[in-house]
């Protein structure tokens, strides 16, 4: 297999992978909205009771005293944001995918720039899941780099 290929396969992962996280936040997104108007805490308590979880569980009980105290106006800026981050994503994986140069330098600004706040989040509440996050994000830049240095 040719280096260029190699370096083909990479860009069309980096861009599904982009894509799939955009689908994940504009599905999220849809979610979030549909809480508009609804008692969040009572939606919440009904699919804690229909997934048979114990809400005396420390961590379901953190979450609940969080959802109990969001408003309309804060889950409209939830979704909002979570479009617009889903934009993002969508914008690189599908410039990626029909392999513009300008996908890959935008791909390294905006995955770059969101690097100190989620090393940030990190420190703050660390998590396995936060952590191959970061680790695939900074794999992502520094291939990039690389591959528009090089050409």
């Amino acid at each position: 297999m040719s280096e260029a290929s190699a370096g083909d396969r990479w860009i069309i992962l980096i861009g599904v992978f982009k894509l799939i996280k955009a689908a994940l936040l504009i599905a999220a997104g849809i979610g979030i909205l549909k809480l508009l108007h609804k008692d969040v805490g009572e939606v919440m308590e009904h699919w804690i009771n229909l997934l048979r979880i114990d809400p005396d569980n420390r961590f379901v009980h953190s979450i609940l005293v969080r959802v109990f105290s969001i408003d309309d106006r804060r889950l409209k800026a939830i979704g909002v944001g979570t479009f617009c981050y889903a934009g993002l994503f969508l914008t690189e994986g599908s410039g990626l995918l029909l392999r513009k140069r300008w996908a890959e330098y935008f791909t390294i600004v905006v995955t770059g720039s969101f690097l100190p706040l989620e090393v940030y989040e990190l420190v703050k509440h660390a998590s396995v899941a936060k952590t191959v996050v970061i680790l695939m994000n900074i794999g992502i830049v520094a291939y990039l780099v690389l591959r528009v240095r090089r050409n």
